[in-house]
């Protein structure tokens, strides 16, 4: 996995990583997948891409739709609401494989696919859910991958949101921003976070917390969750140590207290051992 990990810090800091979504996502399909060939899942999207016939399409609105049809209706990529928690969703190889996938996956593919057949495809990070909006003649197309290619408007959209949230939601403008290739990693990677912690899956769990720091270095959460992830394999003293960094950097945050009680827990709990 160190090896995997020095892999994933080349790869996001080259200087076109912005542009490589779809080596980015394969990067976080690894740490289920350590052997997985980047290579030959590239080679898969430029089979799609052509197999799909939006190349051949001039008009941009006609070349959308002909992309839209052949996702939802042709191969049948579709949202896994039945088992939304399975890893493999957040998997961009398993997502090509199965046809399964969760709105960031799912989005991740129509964004790589479209900038492969001349689309300009964006994606937009909504409170709860991922959708993508495609810049046609000027205007944006909104799209919901997870249900079926779905188009949307800004009113629709929110109340997708909004079911995915369970709450009234009012987009703002910051919504519509078009996300980085880093936000669309922290995104994906939160969401496995807290997949492998409901699995109990420590040492993936892990390997997700050092990839959140390797993109976004100065995060307390990180450090904090990295030292949680630790304790709760076992590894105690790695653990404690990493709460102690967070603390001794971040004193008074809102949890420091409850972290203060937890390390002192567990410092007795070393002792009694000794």
């Amino acid at each position: 996995m160190d090896d995997d990990l020095g892999s994933f810090r080349r790869l996001v800091g080259e200087p076109d990583a912005a542009g490589d979504l779809a080596r980015a996502a394969l990067a976080v399909a690894r740490i289920e997948y350590p052997d997985l060939d980047p290579a030959s899942e590239l080679a898969r999207l430029d089979a799609l891409a052509a197999r799909s016939g939006a190349r051949d399409v001039r008009r941009p609105a006609e070349r959308l739709e002909r992309l839209r049809r052949f996702f939802f209706e042709e191969e049948g990529f579709h949202g896994n609401a039945a088992d939304y928690y399975d890893p493999r969703n957040s998997c961009l190889n398993d997502v090509l494989d199965r046809r399964l996938g969760i709105p960031i996956t799912l989005s991740v593919l129509v964004m790589d696919v479209g900038r492969r057949v001349g689309l300009a495809i964006a994606g937009l990070g909504l409170p709860g859910h991922f959708i993508v909006r495609a810049e046609i003649d000027g205007r944006g197309v909104l799209l919901d991958p997870f249900h079926g290619g779905t188009l949307l408007s800004a009113v629709t959209a929110a109340e997708v949101s909004a079911r995915a949230v369970g709450r009234p939601v009012t987009l703002e403008e910051a919504h519509w921003t078009p996300c980085t290739t880093r936000q669309i990693l922290v995104r994906m990677l939160r969401n496995l976070k807290g997949i492998y912690a409901r699995r109990d899956e420590w040492d993936k769990a892990l390997a997700v917390v050092d990839r959140l720091l390797v993109v976004e270095p100065d995060s307390p959460v990180h450090l904090r969750d990295r030292g949680t992830v630790l304790v709760r394999a076992g590894r105690l003293h790695a653990g404690a140590a990493e709460w102690e960094r967070y603390l001794e950097r971040y004193p008074h945050a809102r949890d420091a207290e409850g972290f203060r009680r937890e390390l002192r827990r567990i410092r007795q709990d070393l002792g009694s051992r000794n």
